[in-house]
């Protein structure tokens, strides 16, 4: 059974003081999507902006997690807070997390200095649940310096964690074919950090070995003026590399901010925010308008009546048309 509503002021406060039910709350309002949400999420985003968001990824079996629960671990020994958001793929049908990161990560559930939370795509492309962006305000306006945002294992036009992370992790491990996949994947040119886990099998020097030459190739092209992407061997069973992977990943945080590469990072980043922003709300709006008429032309379809192609021009002209008072209301601002 839900608790009582918490009016928006009260529940910022409590955030503020990073009480995990009251961040718990506010994320699942933002995973809603109703506009009531939105005053209090805009207040967040006013709050947040100083901490650290590392975003990691990589190919399904990789070892994201584990590496997640261990580096999280060795930045609580050093004093940071930590806000963990997993994203989980989700089903199609239910929408719910299916991989359940949260019980994987069990281990540090008890430290009030960590938070963890699953999120599901709900379908969503990219590898970002739809209130990622949010999530990581939230931890961020509730105190957490460090937050490690791991997406689900990508596919080709799965990259979006570089344009909402400071630093981009890409867990590759042996045996996977990983260094092929990278590629396919568009991952090689978009980490800067590489991590090759498992690496106390006998194969791993192989992978790492391969992954070093395509860098030196002069695959990776958006690597910041003054860094060198680093490619780290690690092992959750003997701790090896881990110390080294918090160092780059410190190293890639000490970059100068208002350098160019900091900049552009930064507007990038806050580019993302802006356009996905705007397409969730555009799909709700759309969503809403043309729930009934959908519906209508649907049958249309069914029957063959007509071609889909026209019937979703007609949909959208339908749409276009009951928003057009608005549309106009909006780029007259930018006239």
């Amino acid at each position: 059974m839900m608790g009582a509503y918490v009016p928006s002021v009260e529940l910022i406060a409590r955030v503020r003081r990073g009480e995990p039910a009251a961040i718990g709350r506010l994320i699942s309002r933002a995973e809603s999507g109703l506009a009531e949400a939105r005053g209090a999420l805009a207040q967040i985003h006013k709050l947040a902006g100083g901490a650290h968001v590392v975003g990691m990824t990589g190919v399904p079996g990789s070892g994201k997690s584990t590496l997640v629960s261990l580096l999280a671990q060795r930045l609580r020994a050093g004093g940071d807070k930590v806000g963990v958001i997993a994203i989980d793929p989700s089903s199609p049908y239910s929408g719910g997390s299916i991989l359940g990161d949260r019980i994987r990560m069990s281990d540090l559930s008890a430290d009030p200095g960590v938070y963890i939370r699953s999120m599901a795509t709900h379908g969503a492309t990219g590898g970002m649940a739809r209130a990622a962006l949010e999530a990581v305000d939230i931890l961020d306006a509730a105190g957490f310096g460090v937050i490690i945002l791991e997406t689900v294992g990508v596919g080709q036009d799965e990259v979006e964690i570089v344009r909402a992370s400071h630093t981009t992790v890409v867990v590759s491990a042996p045996g996977l074919g990983d260094e092929v996949q990278a590629i396919k994947a568009g991952l090689l040119e978009i980490a800067d950090i590489h991590v090759v886990s498992k690496c106390d099998r006998s194969d791993a020097n192989r992978t790492l070995t391969d992954l070093k030459q395509m860098l030196t190739l002069g695959i990776h092209e958006q690597a910041p003026s003054g860094w060198t992407v680093p490619v780290i061997g690690t092992s959750a069973v003997s701790g090896e590399g881990l110390d080294e992977l918090l160092g780059a990943i410190a190293r890639h945080r000490g970059l100068a901010p208002d350098s160019d590469a900091g900049l552009a990072r930064r507007k990038s980043i806050a580019e993302f925010r802006l356009r996905k922003t705007a397409e969730n709300l555009l799909y709700d709006r759309f969503n809403a308008a043309t729930a009934a008429a959908s519906a209508k032309l649907a049958e249309q379809l069914m029957r063959r009546e007509s071609d889909p192609y026209s019937l979703a021009e007609e949909l959208l002209s339908t749409t276009l048309e009951g928003e057009g008072d608005h549309e106009r209301d909006v780029y007259s601002k930018f006239a």
